[in-house]
């Protein structure tokens, strides 16, 4: 049974996520007991994901599918900063009474697990971040945005997801592009500091040459995380959707597996 709820954040900002699956009780024989919490990329929304989250209910996972703020059922919001991603992420798991959850973050969805696993290292038991963008270093060249055409990756990649998810494009709040761009322009050596801090076993997923992943960025990213590994596709940005079989052989065992101790 799948329930559609709302709850706010300390700054008043309703959150939406769908809930699907038994709570399930740790020894229950053929029942996980950590929930599954999935976050979307930038102009989605948690509908991406229904697809996998069925998969894993018939696996016995409780699935949580959250709209970030600004993007599908969830309130628009006057600030768009990426930090505030992750604190969402938190604050519904939180709110929720959550005290471990397996994250599955894409794109901009990806960072904020990132972030919600640095911050909160013994929420997150396992963290799998697909093809989210990795921030710049110090010193690394400026990312050039404006009066750039886009990608072809990129235009594909746009052009899709309007034609699948037509709602999501529609309620996504576009004011959030501009603050993301600068976002990206500035970097972020605070992010790179804490990658030490994650506890969780953590998967990255990169989409190879129609991904949008930096990889010798992505190089510095896997040393620094305690318990990381990363698995290439041949595929674009959304490889849950363009390479739905070859994720699910990524991801599923990854997620599926209890703890030993």
């Amino acid at each position: 049974m799948e329930t559609s709820r709302t709850t706010p954040t300390r700054a008043g900002i309703e959150i939406a996520y769908r809930d699907s699956g038994e709570s399930s009780v740790p020894g229950t024989s053929g029942v996980h007991p950590v929930p599954v919490v999935l976050v979307h990329g930038m102009g989605g929304d948690g509908g991406t994901w229904d697809r996998f989250a069925r998969a894993l209910v018939a696996r016995g996972r409780r699935v949580l599918v959250v709209d970030l703020r600004g993007h599908g059922r969830s309130a628009r919001a006057a600030s768009y900063l990426f930090e505030e991603f992750g604190a969402d992420v938190v604050e519904v798991c939180d709110n929720l009474g959550l005290t471990r959850v397996d994250l599955v973050g894409h794109s901009l969805g990806g960072h904020a697990a990132s972030l919600a696993a640095q911050t909160r290292p013994g929420l997150v038991r396992r963290l799998v971040i697909e093809e989210a963008p990795l921030p710049l270093r110090p010193g690394d060249p400026e990312q050039v945005f404006a009066n750039r055409l886009p990608s072809l990756p990129e235009l594909w990649h746009a052009t899709t997801s309007l034609i699948r998810h037509p709602r999501a494009a529609f309620a996504f709040d576009r004011s959030m592009t501009g603050s993301a761009l600068e976002q990206f322009r500035r970097p972020d050596p605070l992010w790179w500091d804490r990658l030490p801090d994650i506890e969780a076993d953590t998967l990255i997923l990169r989409g190879g040459l129609g991904g949008m992943v930096d990889p010798r960025r992505l190089e510095s990213a896997v040393a620094a995380i305690p318990n990381c590994r990363v698995v290439v596709f041949r595929s674009g940005h959304s490889i849950h959707r363009d390479r739905y079989d070859d994720f699910v052989a990524a991801v599923l065992p990854f997620l599926m597996k209890l703890e030993t101790s």
